[in-house]
């Protein structure tokens, strides 16, 4: 059998339809995370909602991958979908403007407020602390600056709360590795945040 890489889309997706192989699930995923979240991001303007919208998409992708046609483009096919998702996060977000961003659980996919509240448990000063919209633009801003490896791992166990087997499997990485990208980019982000806060007068 070819190397996932080295198939259609339409391939890929006709192949994980046929043989439920999750690897090419992953690898039809891979090509258009980056594309696909970007525009997600434009459409909606904020970046959690788009990486839910985009979570959401894949996961339609995977439902609706028996009503596909052969011979489709599965570009143009994808961003229908996408769009879709994005139009009913718009819906949703408009109900549901104040939820807080820093409660503990992971409902709502919420693991960002836990990053958060690593990153600014140390602050001493809370009226030094900025408000969770302003943490949260920052995060957002910082996770892009970040190398792709620790980026990809970031966005895929924090915004995408994947476990870190899944986030392993997901970037074909073993789980070990995970874990240290993991504990390099949080470090690297506590370092950030430290260093962008006004200091103690």
């Amino acid at each position: 059998m070819q190397h996932s890489s080295l198939l259609s889309d339409e391939e890929l997706l006709l192949g994980y339809r046929q043989s439920g192989d999750a690897s090419l699930f992953s690898e039809l995923v891979h090509r258009y995370e980056g594309e696909l979240y970007s525009y997600l991001r434009r459409y909606l303007g904020d970046a959690e909602m788009a990486e839910d919208a985009f979570q959401a998409a894949f996961l339609q992708v995977h439902l609706k991958c028996q009503s596909y046609e052969p011979g489709r483009a599965v570009r143009p096919w994808l961003y229908t979908i996408a769009t879709n998702q994005a139009i009913d996060a718009q819906r949703r977000s408009r109900r549901h403007r104040m939820v807080s961003l820093d409660r503990s659980s992971a409902a709502d996919g919420e693991d960002v407020g836990k990053l958060l509240d690593l990153l600014t448990s140390k602050e001493p000063a809370p009226t030094a602390q900025l408000s969770a919209d302003e943490r949260r633009s920052w995060l957002h801003q910082t996770v892009e600056q970040l190398p792709a490896g620790l980026r990809d791992v970031i966005e895929l166990v924090y915004f995408q709360e994947m476990k870190y087997r899944e986030a392993a499997a997901a970037l074909n990485i073993p789980v070990g590795t995970v874990k240290s990208r993991m504990h390099a980019a949080v470090a690297k982000l506590n370092e950030a945040w430290n260093q962008a806060q006004p200091a103690s007068p």
